[in-house]
């Protein structure tokens, strides 16, 4: 017999909170469960493998129109839908790796002005608070930032 669950306990199989799983009802990701006679909603096998499915999209990096574009290539079994899934995987690893080159970025920069504060001791003269107010931040090093 299959194993059935509410949503408190679906919820803690996949590891989300209960409130997560409300909102991927409510946004169509997971089906709106049937109930009990106790009204209970009563939760499937396949809906913990569908939520498990969603967290670990998340957890790359995929936002929820992505998901949803993912699950349903996931029921499409046609075989040319795999290139299509490697396409959206692709493109999620490119758009990681561009952030990673702009927090890069960002973070030598955070360097640079920690370093010319080294000697400070006054506020006054601060690089990093008249870098974040504006002074002395040139165009380029905004753009090469992204900001």
């Amino acid at each position: 017999m299959a194993k059935n669950y509410t949503r408190g306990q679906l919820a803690r199989a996949a590891g989300v909170l209960a409130e997560t799983v409300r909102f991927y009802e409510g946004r169509g990701l997971l089906r709106e469960p049937e109930r009990d006679s106790s009204g209970y909603r009563i939760y499937l096998g396949e809906d913990l493998r569908r939520l498990r499915f969603i967290r670990r999209a998340k957890e790359l990096g995929f936002q929820l129109r992505e998901v949803e574009q993912l699950l349903a290539l996931r029921v499409d079994k046609q075989p040319d839908q795999a290139d299509r899934v490697r396409f959206l995987a692709q493109s999620k690893a490119d758009e990681i790796a561009a952030r990673v080159r702009d927090l890069q970025l960002l973070e030598g920069r955070l360097r640079e002005l920690v370093h010319c504060c080294e000697e400070r001791v006054s506020t006054e003269e601060c690089p990093i608070l008249d870098a974040l107010s504006g002074a002395g931040v040139s165009n380029d090093s905004a753009a090469a930032t992204g900001r």
